[in-house]
């Protein structure tokens, strides 16, 4: 049976449910980023920042939306998940939201932040190893055998229908923001890595901003969508390396595929270095503590890799800001 693939309608009916929880992250102008680029008067760079919610990241989004949308499967029993951090914090809300318990899978070297704001929320973690993961396929092991021995329902970080249509619900908030200001968009810039952030997205944008650029971001350790969209399939990379741990999914998932081939124009890979140099920028021009994930999109921006031609306005997606302080200031010192 083919996947559901999410549509703009999805997306519509995703926000009421996911407002009911939680307001919309903020839409900032980057001052600093049009004089940086040397954008002419008339456009404006702004940053859709969701390090402000709740969870530090957008990932209670999606995961507000699946739980909504799957409360009556899940009844009684416990929801399961997997994830690099940002996920696990996200489901770990919905599961205080609506009262039920959750189980994460998350690896043993994850950011003490993450691990932090998980257990906050009442989620139970369980770790593995992930530097041997592409051998044993022990994250997802795990996660299937708390679903058959605990009989918990299983949540996809980024592969479901309804995690996409609740991602998309901070798509809406962008398009309704800046068309309520007369504003067009130029340029659309987001990460991309298991997709679910991008596909909800896309859109949304696509939908509001038709003629928009919209520009998938990745590490050039683990750029397996650029190389999908150049191969035209999905493209799996079976040990994806990259100071950013949000971004380190094998393949772009079954359900954003389709979205994502439609509507993102093109995709970027950048080295950590340029990832390390945009978190210093931020920190510096903006007081922003971001995680290397969250980043990338604004090292995207300074690269100068992308022409900014035309007219209307760039929107980069700041996807979250949980690090831990000491990784944080060796990557800015060695910037």
């Amino acid at each position: 049976m083919p996947p559901r693939i999410a549509s703009i309608d999805d997306v519509r009916k995703s926000e009421p449910v996911v407002r009911e929880h939680v307001s919309a992250a903020p839409l900032i102008r980057s001052y600093a980023l049009e004089k940086e680029l040397g954008l002419p008067g008339g456009r404006r760079v702004w940053i859709k920042d969701y390090g402000w919610t709740p969870v530090g990241s957008f990932k209670l989004l999606g995961a507000l939306n699946w739980t909504a949308k799957n409360l009556e499967r899940i009844g009684g029993r416990p929801i399961a998940a997997h994830s690099s951090g940002n996920f696990a914090s996200g489901i770990a809300f919905a599961g205080m939201r609506f009262g039920k318990k959750v189980i994460i899978v998350m690896p043993a070297n994850a950011a003490k932040v993450k691990f932090g704001l998980t257990r906050s929320f009442g989620a139970e973690i369980r770790t593995y190893d992930i530097s041997t993961d592409h051998e044993t396929g022990e994250r997802d092991r795990l996660t299937r055998q708390i679903a058959e021995e605990e009989g918990a329902v299983q949540a996809s970080p980024y592969d479901d229908a309804d995690v996409i249509a609740g991602n998309g619900v901070g798509g809406l908030a962008i398009v309704s923001e800046l068309r309520g200001q007369g504003r067009g968009v130029s340029h659309f810039f987001c990460q991309v890595s298991g997709g679910g952030l991008m596909a909800g997205h896309a859109l949304a944008l696509a939908d509001g901003f038709p003629r928009a650029s919209i520009i998938g971001v990745e590490p050039e350790g683990a750029a397996d969508f650029q190389q999908s969209l150049a191969a035209g399939k999905r493209v799996r990379i079976d040990l994806p390396t990259s100071i950013c741990d949000g971004l380190l999914s094998y393949d772009v998932g079954e359900h954003n595929w389709p979205i994502l081939q439609r509507y993102v124009t093109r995709a970027m890979s950048l080295p950590d270095q340029a990832t390390r140099q945009a978190m210093k920028w931020l920190y510096e021009n903006h007081g922003l503590r971001t995680e290397p994930s969250g980043a990338i999109t604004t090292a995207a921006l300074l690269s100068g890799k992308e022409p900014l031609d035309g007219e209307g306005d760039i929107v980069v997606v700041l996807s979250g800001r949980n690090v831990d302080e000491a990784p944080f200031q060796n990557w800015i010192a060695t910037a």
